[in-house]
């Protein structure tokens, strides 16, 4: 691997993981389906290293995630279908697609020019991919929440949307009431399906202030494991855990823990 580009680098050591015979007994078991959940996951890594602030965790979950890139290459050039020298160049050549106004003779744009004639280019990417309507193309394979957020975006660009956020409490409220007026006599899923609407409201609502529906669970969620930390915390100084405590006492508990800003 003398004089090698780290990339080449990258790819080699992928491949010798792979050989038949010389290389690693668990990575030649795998295939797609079975790296797929690992790939997700370091993505999460990624964007959870970039919260942290830390440039070298970001840096070594950079790395991790394009592994995956170089596995699942690898996995396809063993089939005969592409290299990841294919991955790079399609991705580059796209980027060099989309954007014009860099790499060709159309005039600068603005930010929201440039979403708009981003958005036309993948409309037509997507023609030609035969993936036709609006909602053509939004992965299956997404978070739920995430694809709501692009479903409901590609309706509001023909038009199908609420006018403002209050609007869509509106409708949240109206969701609210439908899924309490079910309970006293509803079937797992019809509450399945109305407890559906609602979240897929509140998808509709980040979008409508400009928010990330993903990102604010993921904030819920660390708040509440630090509110509860705490509560766990205090209840350990007085040598008790959650399970011999009560409902008041973990409340007041969770109170303080607001109170101290966390």
């Amino acid at each position: 691997m003398t004089n090698e580009t780290p990339v080449q680098k990258l790819v080699d050591v992928m491949a010798a993981l792979r050989h038949p015979v010389s290389g690693c007994p668990w990575d030649k078991e795998q295939d797609f389906s079975t790296i797929a959940p690992y790939t997700i996951e370091e993505a999460y890594e990624v964007r959870a290293a970039i919260e942290s602030g830390d440039p070298g965790q970001l840096q070594d979950e950079l790395g991790d995630l394009l592994f995956q890139v170089v596995y699942h290459a690898q996995l396809a050039s063993e089939r005969g279908w592409f290299s990841f020298d294919d991955v790079a160049a399609g991705i580059a050549n796209k980027m060099i697609r989309r954007h014009p106004h860099v790499f060709g003779e159309a005039e600068a744009r603005d930010a929201g020019a440039q979403t708009a004639a981003w958005e036309a280019q993948k409309a037509q990417e997507r023609l030609e991919k035969a993936e036709t309507g609006v909602l053509g193309g939004v992965a299956a394979a997404l978070p739920a929440l995430a694809r709501a957020h692009k479903f409901c975006a590609r309706a509001a660009r023909v038009g199908f949307d609420w006018p403002n956020p209050d609007a869509v409490l509106d409708k949240l409220e109206e969701e609210v009431r439908e899924l309490r007026a079910e309970l006293p006599e509803a079937t797992p899923a019809r509450m399945e399906d109305e407890l559906g609407d609602m979240l897929f409201v509140m998808a509709n609502l980040a979008r409508k202030l400009g928010l990330n529906a993903e990102a604010c669970l993921t904030g819920a969620n660390a708040k509440f494991a630090r509110r509860f930390g705490f509560v766990e915390n205090a209840l350990a100084r007085e040598g008790k855990t959650p399970g011999m405590s009560d409902l008041a006492e973990m409340d007041a508990l969770w109170i303080k823990a607001k109170e101290a800003g966390l």
